[in-house]
C-alpha cells in the first residue's frame, strides 16, 4: 500500500495541469530521434517532397506527398509545383492522419506510404499542429482544422481524382471529426479507412499502457477522466459514425491490445446502423504474434 502511495500524485498532477493532460493523452514525443523531416529521401521515399503549408495563421503543417511508385524516374529533381500538378494525374489519393507518439517519420508511417504507392497512389502524410516540426499547439479542434485544411487543398489540385482518408489510432478520431465538419460545410469523404480505431478518447485513456494500473484505485476514473472532458479532448468516433455517409472500411489486427477488437466491432454494427452493410466493411488480421497488432497492418499476410 505505502509503494502504491508513492505514484498517487503522478493522476493529481495531471488534474490540474491542462497542459499536461493534453501532451500526456496525445503523447506527443518527436521520435524517431535524429531524423530530418525535411528530407524523407533519407527514409528511401524518393518520389517524395516535403512542404510547409499554413492551415490558419501561426500554423505551419510539415506534410510529405509522395507520388505513385511508376512516377519514381520521372520525380527525381522535381520541385513543389510538379508534385501539386500530379495531383491531377487521376490517380486516388491518400490523407494518412497517423496516431499518438512520434512524427510521420516513424517506421511504420513510412510503411504505409511506401504501400500505397507501391498500388500506384498518391500519398500526403501530415504532422498535425504540435508534432513533428508543425508548429502551434495540439488541440482536438485544432486537428480537425489543419486536417480540413489539407482535405480542401489536395481537393483544389486533384482535379476528380478520389480522395481518401486513412486514420489510424488517434487518427480514427481526427478522421471522423473532420468528417463530420464536413457534412456540416455540405461535404462528404469520397471513402474513410478506419485502422486500430478506438471509440472515444475515454476508451482509449482507459487502456493507455501508463494508465491502466491506477484503475486499481477506488475513484481514480474522476482524476483523470473529469480533466479531459473539460480540456475538450474526447474524438467521439462512435458518436460520429452515426452521422457519417462516406463509405467506411474498418482496418484491425485480432491482437491489437491498444484498442481490443470488440471496440471496432461495436463501432463497425454503429456504422452499418447509420448506413448500410455495403457501405461499411470490417476486415480482421490475424492474431499472428509480433506481426500486425496496432501498428503493422501494411506488412504482407503471413503464408
Amino acid at each position: 500500500t505505502c509503494k502504491k502511495a508513492h505514484w498517487l500524485p503522478f493522476p493529481v498532477l495531471i488534474n490540474l495541469n491542462k497542459k499536461l493532460q493534453t501532451t500526456f493523452s496525445l503523447f506527443v514525443v518527436r521520435v524517431p530521434f535524429f531524423v530530418d523531416l525535411s528530407r524523407p529521401a533519407d527514409l528511401s521515399l524518393n518520389h517524395t517532397i516535403n512542404m510547409y503549408l499554413t492551415s490558419e495563421e501561426g500554423i505551419s503543417l510539415g506534410v510529405w506527398h509522395t507520388v505513385p511508385a511508376s512516377q519514381w524516374e520521372e520525380a527525381q529533381g522535381k520541385d513543389l509545383a510538379w508534385y501539386q500538378k500530379a495531383l491531377d494525374s487521376g490517380s486516388p489519393v491518400f490523407i494518412y492522419l497517423h496516431g499518438n507518439t512520434g512524427t510521420r517519420a516513424a517506421p511504420h508511417r513510412v510503411g504505409v506510404a511506401k504501400v500505397l504507392s507501391a498500388l500506384g497512389y498518391h500519398v500526403l502524410v501530415p504532422d498535425y499542429r504540435g508534432f513533428g516540426d508543425s508548429t502551434g499547439e495540439p488541440t482536438e479542434a485544432g486537428f480537425t482544422t489543419d486536417v480540413l485544411f489539407l482535405y480542401k487543398w489536395v481537393k483544389a489540385r486533384s482535379g476528380n481524382s478520389l480522395v481518401i482518408i486513412w486514420g489510424h489510432s488517434l487518427g480514427t478520431g481526427v478522421s471522423t471529426n473532420t468528417a463530420v465538419k464536413l457534412i456540416e460545410q455540405g461535404e462528404v469523404f469520397d471513402g474513410v479507412i478506419l485502422e486500430g480505431a478506438f471509440n472515444s478518447a475515454r476508451q482509449k485513456l482507459n487502456i493507455h499502457p501508463f494508465i491502466w494500473y491506477y484503475w486499481t484505485y477506488p475513484g481514480i476514473g474522476y482524476v483523470f477522466r473529469e480533466p479531459w472532458a473539460e480540456n475538450k479532448v474526447v474524438f467521439p468516433t462512435e458518436a460520429n459514425l452515426k452521422k457519417m455517409k462516406s463509405p467506411i472500411l474498418f482496418l484491425h489486427s485480432e491482437d491489437d491490445y491498444i484498442a481490443p477488437l470488440h471496440f471496432v466491432q461495436q463501432m463497425r454494427d454503429v456504422a452499418v446502423k447509420a448506413q448500410n452493410a455495403e457501405r461499411v466493411k470490417l476486415v480482421i488480421f490475424d492474431g499472428i504474434p509480433g506481426i500486425y497488432t496496432q501498428w503493422f497492418i501494411q506488412r504482407p499476410p503471413v503464408a
